[in-house]
């Protein structure tokens, strides 16, 4: 299907700050063994088509042992992978073959909650109240004469009550689904314990991890009420001592696991999940700490010049007085693909986990989606690519409702789908589902749409055209070209409703997000356009060009 040959790795211990990551969400990236889930067998059949693709690492969304009530993010084993993924042995195979071909290995790590089946947690129901089993966890006394009440009144991220009574009359906390359950990060067994995992993994070969919810570890142990009628995230800047989110005693922990990664001849890497107000994200990426966090600001951005500039401002600016680099993000798998939220009147992001059934034109979202791509990959920083959205996949927003698996469908009464339409299993190959998926042709645990047979991989790679070839060009640009590959970065003056930058080396990006045609700077001419110019020579609406110096 590809026939070129891929460009050569990075070798420098400093690859992260520059890298492009794709994020591979297991259960939908390939099935290798036919049973319609994805698995490392499927993965390590697609590897050359990643390396391909010019990405510098893949980070896989959880794939250790887990009852799957929430995707995988309830683990059950920190060291150990899911059956329907695959065996250890296939894990170390897997690592050994990215590295052969120039690929990183992130993993995903858990540490603010376990799954209810994990065996701290059992132990910890049968040991009662008091006792230090329950202490690795986040147990209290109801409140009232019997304690039937929970213990405070904090709301659960999936919807619900953020506290579970168990049979001998305790609460447990779990900011997420009950099958969730927090730890108790202020008990060193619990520290102990995620410092040994973290040289599991390290020790065979994992170049790093994503930290899930880590701004959420630390609670205040006061648990005070929030005085909230609902879950919210916390991003305003006058939210000041959260009682669990981005708490203080964070930092000691993330300076121990920061000295752990360091201490490899290789040294591994950290990038955060972390839901903070953008003043404090510099506080997590200092350099004893974390390397990299997600840009969610970026991701939940509208397409709007003057805001976009802002987000990009403050993200380089803000990271640079710590010496971390950027990070850009369009989508992943909590939220909706940006081809169907770019389709849309709103395009940003307003709140998380909303409905996601507003009326979107996907031809609309295609073309945005494409400037936006090759925007992002013009900055300086690391850039995340979400499994699919190379081949210009879209939201799959009407999934029969007895299919849906994500929590959040059952802990808001039906009333908010949830992320399922993000994560149906990707097409390959073939002009009916499984589209390749499935190595037996087997029905895939999420069902795709019939029209998928015009983004399959091999769709895209027949057409000089399409959203993979893009992709595809652009990063090898961005991995080749003098003007990208250092972190120059610099504003100039472009009409209203438009971006315009200088990179180095004369290389300019410039971005139409305005409502007609403009001009391209003079004395330059395009490297690479996410769409035809006019038949002027003019940049389109909601259309991006790199462009060299004359």
């Amino acid at each position: 299907m590809i026939n070129s040959a891929p460009t050569s790795p990075r070798p420098d211990a400093d690859w992260w700050r520059t890298a492009a990551i794709y994020q591979v969400y297991i259960r939908s990236f390939a099935d290798g063994d036919g049973d319609g889930t994805g698995d490392i067998a499927g993965l390590r059949s697609r590897l050359q088509y990643l390396a391909y693709l010019g990405v510098d690492a893949i980070w896989i969304n959880p794939w250790y042992p887990s009852p799957l009530a929430d995707g995988g993010y309830d683990v059950s084993d920190y060291r150990d992978i899911h059956p329907a993924y695959g065996t250890l042995d296939e894990a170390k195979q897997l690592i050994s073959e990215a590295h052969e071909l120039g690929l990183r290995v992130i993993l995903d790590i858990v540490p603010n909650h376990t799954s209810d089946q994990h065996a701290w947690f059992q132990k910890a129901l049968a040991a009662g109240p008091g006792s230090p089993e329950r202490d690795r966890f986040v147990f209290r006394d109801g409140k009232g004469e019997d304690g039937s009440q929970p213990p405070n009144d904090w709301h659960a991220a999936f919807g619900g009550p953020t506290w579970t009574r168990t049979p001998d009359g305790q609460w447990y906390l779990h900011l997420f689904a009950p099958e969730q359950p927090d730890l108790n990060w202020d008990n060193p067994e619990v520290r102990a314990e995620f410092e040994s995992i973290l040289r599991f993994w390290f020790d065979l070969g994992v170049d790093g991890f994503r930290i899930d919810v880590a701004h959420g570890m630390v609670k205040d142990p006061a648990l005070p009420d929030l005085g909230l009628t609902e879950f919210s995230v916390l991003t305003g800047e006058d939210q000041q001592d959260h009682p669990h989110w981005d708490r203080e005693g964070l930092h000691d922990i993330f300076r121990s696991w920061r000295a752990i990664a360091d201490s490899y001849p290789d040294p591994r890497v950290f990038v955060a999940e972390a839901h903070v107000r953008p003043s404090r994200m510099p506080e997590y990426l200092r350099p004893d700490q974390l390397h990299t966090a997600f840009n969610f600001d970026f991701l939940k951005c509208p397409l709007d010049a003057g805001k976009l500039r802002e987000v990009i401002d403050r993200s380089i600016t803000g990271l640079a007085a710590v010496g971390a680099p950027a990070t850009w993000v369009l989508s992943n798998h909590d939220e909706t693909r940006h081809v169907t939220r770019y389709g849309r009147a709103d395009t940003g992001v307003q709140a998380l986990f909303r409905d996601r059934t507003i009326p979107t034109d996907r031809a609309l979202g295609t073309r945005r989606a494409r400037a936006a791509a090759l925007l992002m990959f013009a900055l300086p920083g690391s850039a995340y690519v979400y499994q699919g959205e190379e081949l210009g996949l879209y939201e799959v927003e009407d999934i029969p409702e007895e299919l849906l698996q994500d929590p959040i469908w059952e802990r808001t009464g039906h009333t908010v789908r949830g992320r399922d339409g993000c994560r149906v299993p990707l097409p390959w190959t073939g002009d009916t589902p499984p589209f390749g998926f499935s190595t037996s042709g087997a029905p895939p645990w999420l069902p795709q749409p019939e029209d998928w047979k015009e983004y399959t991989a091999e769709a895209n790679q027949a057409d000089p055209t399409s959203m993979l070839q893009l992709y595809r060009t652009a990063l090898r640009l961005r991995r080749t070209h003098p003007g990208l590959t250092g972190e120059v970065f610099r504003w100039l003056d472009s009409p209203e409703g438009t971006l315009l930058f200088e990179r180095g080396e004369g290389l300019l990006c410039a971005v139409n997000l305005s409502a007609r045609p403009v001009p391209l700077p003079a004395g330059h001419s395009p490297l690479l356009v996410s769409g035809p110019l006019d038949k002027d020579g003019l940049l389109p609406p909601d259309t991006a060009a790199l462009l060299y110096r004359d």
